[in-house]
């Protein structure tokens, strides 16, 4: 019974309500066969529309199904070459029963690349650069079947991407993936394809969120902060307390480590990124937001960032400075989510904490009045995602909350204005 549930957790954890469709595909086609075996283009697509591989990237794992080799790769390398002992002459690159590969850093020869590797692992979301949200090796394998029939699909696939957080499905064989020459002008295909599908659950990422969201608005002076602990205060004794004690801790050339997290600047929520959504100005047909994205992690410059946001007004948005946008549309007929991310070459990376650790962005959103109101904490997002992971929202009833005396001061504001305008109009007339 605990199994049955654990399985039905785990799989509700895995959809994504703002991106049903997202997984990450992995492809193996075979192109030719050898005389014990057969060269393989393995190719990962990302098909999720904010959810990025960021360095120091992926690693893909499985396990043969019976005593197959990898002889060579190009485009990326098993981390381990295992017992090779039992070959003479040529030594396969991988002979472990579970081998684990990772890409090629940029910059290797020409000889070692094919198409869309070498990227250190990294690999773009689908929604933010469909072109660069491939990544593709290929792989001789020996002491395999050499014909469809006789060739076995590995078994037990992983992916971490770095971290962990995907699951995988069994090797799938499906129609043979068809390629188009250059000219245009002829269709070849694969001897055989097979695919793995991986989806991504937070919870089997981490038992605590990444990130965290606080409030502020001009009506209201109170700041609502991210709720206490908001990311788990497990790191309490480790965390940094200020921008001088990191120095001292690490060095000036520190370098960076896999495990950050004892690299977070203390605060109350303990999380590596904050969010803040403050309501910044009121106008007749529309409102003003600004977004502040903060590090407090030390150790970690977090490239290639999103932002995704849910709010009934951004169907109506106008204008968003210094930040790319681009509306999402998971359902046919709702439009009330948005990816947010970096220019190129200007705010594409969110620096570690410190002095240049945030990012910010203003938005101008139009009006309608059938909806519109600062009441109720109305204003502010419903969800907030930053690369990928959901953040912690603090309670509804924590909320900056509009005044009753501000909402008349609103009211009388514009029934002013539209008074003095139209006073202003009769006068012209009579002049």
């Amino acid at each position: 019974m605990v199994a049955f549930f654990a399985i039905i957790i785990s799989q509700a954890g895995a959809y994504d309500p703002l991106d049903p469709n997202g997984n990450i595909t992995i492809k193996w086609d075979i192109m030719s066969w050898t005389p014990d075996g057969y060269v393989a283009v393995v190719t990962m697509t990302n098909f999720q529309m904010y959810r990025h591989i960021m360095s120091p990237g992926w690693t893909l794992g499985w396990v043969w199904a019976k005593k197959e080799v990898i002889w060579s790769m190009v485009g990326a390398q098993a981390t381990e070459q295992g017992d090779c002992s039992k070959f003479k002459g040529n030594v396969p690159h991988c002979c472990k029963k579970n081998p684990t590969v990772v890409d090629l850093l940029p910059g290797v020869p020409y000889n070692q690349q094919i198409a869309n590797c070498c990227k250190g692992g990294v690999v773009s979301s689908w929604g933010q650069d469909s072109s660069t949200a491939v990544s593709s090796f290929q792989v001789s394998v020996g002491r395999a079947g050499t014909s469809n029939k006789t060739v076995n699909l590995p078994l037990n696939f992983t992916l971490l991407g770095p971290g962990l957080g995907y699951t995988c499905s069994g090797a799938k064989k499906v129609p043979s993936t068809v390629f188009l020459t250059p000219d245009g002008r002829r269709k070849t295909q694969a001897l055989m394809t097979w695919n793995v599908t991986c989806t991504y659950n937070q919870i089997l990422a981490s038992r605590y969120p990444s990130c965290c969201v606080s409030m502020s608005s001009f009506y209201n002076s109170t700041i609502t902060p991210c709720p206490s602990c908001s990311c788990g205060c497990q790191n309490n004794n480790n965390c940094i307390s200020s921008d001088a004690e990191i120095e001292s801790v690490v060095g000036k050339n520190r370098t960076r480590s896999r495990n950050s997290n004892a690299m977070i600047r203390c605060t109350n929520h303990m999380c590596p990124i904050r969010v803040h959504w403050h309501v910044k100005l009121n106008y007749k047909e529309y409102w003003r937001v600004k977004m502040t994205v903060t590090n407090f992690n030390y150790a970690m410059n977090y490239t290639q960032w999103t932002l995704v946001a849910q709010h009934p007004n951004l169907h109506n948005i106008t204008q968003v400075f210094s930040f790319e946008y681009k509306p999402l549309l998971p359902y046919k007929y709702t439009n009330d989510t948005g990816m947010f991310y970096g220019l190129k070459f200007y705010n594409d990376v969110l620096k570690e904490a410190g002095a240049d650790g945030n990012v910010q962005s203003e938005l101008i959103l139009k009006k309608d009045m059938t909806t519109f109101t600062f009441k109720q904490g109305w204003a502010f997002p419903r969800k907030i995602y930053f690369n990928g992971d959901e953040c912690a929202m603090p309670a509804p009833d924590e909320y900056p909350y509009l005044p009753n005396s501000a909402n008349s001061k609103l009211i009388s504001i514009s029934t002013m204005a539209s008074f003095l305008l139209l006073v202003f109009a009769n006068l012209l007339g009579m002049i």
